[in-house]
């Protein structure tokens, strides 16, 4: 199977002056980790992913004024679409991240999350055993 295949078409783009509440809160609502950051003067193009965000506010950062030019990864690894699953995976396991951008002629045209390629790789979902009968609680004297 492709990246073309498994990738997402809707690909968030954002400017670099956008502060990290903002890129959170358009990523939050569009359920998905990670946006494109274009910067049309400069010609520059990298990706924040929820994991940047979350380390800026580790860090004691405000995202009210943190901007994603300074959290942006510029030094990104893109995939085209006729990568196949298994080289996507590679790269990722690789470089340490969990989203290419899919680039064609140049131009991003999608996003591949690890999820999406374990998606293609997963059969069917199977109904949930609901039953709880075999679960217990962990006792109060417990050492942990």
């Amino acid at each position: 199977m492709l990246v073309r295949d498994a990738m997402s078409t809707v690909v968030l783009t954002i400017g670099p002056d956008h502060t990290l509440r903002q890129a959170a809160a358009l990523m939050s609502a569009r359920r998905i980790g990670a946006a494109v950051v274009l910067d049309p003067d400069a010609g520059g193009l990298g990706i924040l992913t929820e994991r940047d965000v979350l380390n800026s506010v580790g860090l004691g950062q405000s995202p009210d004024a943190e901007r994603a030019h300074a959290h942006t990864t510029t030094d990104v690894v893109f995939a085209t679409p006729s990568w196949t699953l298994e080289e996507a995976a590679r790269a990722m396991t690789h470089g340490g991240f969990r989203h290419l951008i899919v680039l064609d002629e140049g131009a991003p045209i999608g996003i591949v999350s690890v999820r999406d390629i374990i998606r293609c790789w997963t059969p069917a979902p199977q109904p949930v055993n609901r039953d709880r009968s075999h679960i217990g609680s962990i006792p109060s004297q417990a050492k942990l």
